[in-house]
């Protein structure tokens, strides 16, 4: 079973940027479809942004749309979420997650990692 590993989040002012990664534990990360996901305290877990498995096709959230950009670099089994002009609205615990069967179902999750916008 593939493990995934975030890392990246901190303590940042508002108008600046972070750049998370996800490290996968296995190759057959290349084979899924990946996503970011957050959760704020007192909210449920909402997507933010996902990724095909070739990198060619993204899609996000509306709040982050021009803001949020997801890449992937299947060589180091790894994802990335580029995060620019940061809002304190931004401010959740951000988990990366794996599609294993393309279905939008997302089996694999990592344990998360804490960003902190202040305004």
């Amino acid at each position: 079973q593939v493990q995934l590993v975030e890392s990246g989040g901190g303590l940042v002012q508002a108008g600046g940027s972070l750049r998370l990664s996800c490290v996968a534990s296995e190759g057959t990360f290349r084979r899924y479809r990946m996503g970011w996901f957050r959760q704020a305290p007192g909210k449920e877990r909402e997507f933010v942004a996902g990724i095909s498995t070739s990198g060619g096709g993204t899609d996000y959230t509306d709040s982050v749309k021009g803001r949020f950009t997801i890449s992937r670099d299947n060589a180091k089994n790894t994802v990335y979420l580029q995060m620019n002009s940061l809002k304190p609205e931004d401010t959740a615990i951000y988990y990366c997650a794996g599609d294993r069967d393309y279905d939008r179902t997302y089996d694999y999750w990592g344990q998360g990692t804490q960003v902190t916008v202040s305004s």
